[in-house]
């Protein structure tokens, strides 16, 4: 069943700008399998940040990839690597987003204009590290986009209510230090 949102972005969906750098006519894209169906995925690179990066920037480099992307309704094993999701009662595994796996630096772009919600830096192994939620409103129905595993710079000096631009590079793909302890990753939502 379609909702009212997703009828809005099919809507609208050739007015959006990209969201990271991309040639459609050269680059490449990957798509990246994080559930149990890979068995590649041992426990000892989920628990090692430096083993999975070097795991994932392998696949990318295999075959020259842009970008890695991560699916949206993916029961994920690799969410094991952190106490962030297992709640009390039953863990979560779904994964609510869109990743996108590319080098530290990338500019993020915003695909419509928006105003800053909320920004914060989420610390925790695992967890989102750097995050920007924007706000839009499409035909006068708002809905929020979270850009999660961001660079540290790109939050400091944001102001809630701040006005984002369509096409305005406002963040960057961050380090594992600063992004939750991943690879280069960066989570659309």
């Amino acid at each position: 069943m379609r909702t009212r949102l997703y009828n809005m972005l099919i809507k609208y969906a050739d007015t959006f700008h990209e969201v990271v750098p991309l040639n459609k006519a050269k680059d490449k894209l990957l798509k990246m399998d994080f559930s149990k169906s890979n068995e590649a995925l041992t426990e000892e690179i989920l628990g090692n940040t430096e083993m999975f990066t070097d795991y994932v920037h392998q696949l990318l480099s295999n075959k020259k990839y842009k970008y890695g992307i991560g699916g949206y309704d993916e029961l994920r094993t690799v969410y094991k690597r952190s106490r962030v999701f297992d709640a009390v009662g039953e863990p979560r595994r779904l994964h609510l987003g869109v990743d996108i796996w590319g080098p530290a630096g990338t500019p993020v772009y915003a695909p419509i204009g928006g105003v800053i919600h909320s920004f914060a830096f989420n610390d925790d192994f695992g967890d989102y590290g750097a995050t920007i939620l924007l706000q839009h409103q499409l035909d006068g129905f708002a809905f929020y986009t979270l850009y999660g595993h961001l660079s540290l710079k790109d939050i400091a000096g944001l102001q809630e209510g701040q006005y984002i631009t369509r096409g305005m590079e406002f963040a960057h793909f961050g380090e594992p230090h600063e992004n939750g302890n991943w690879h280069r990753i960066f989570t659309f939502r």
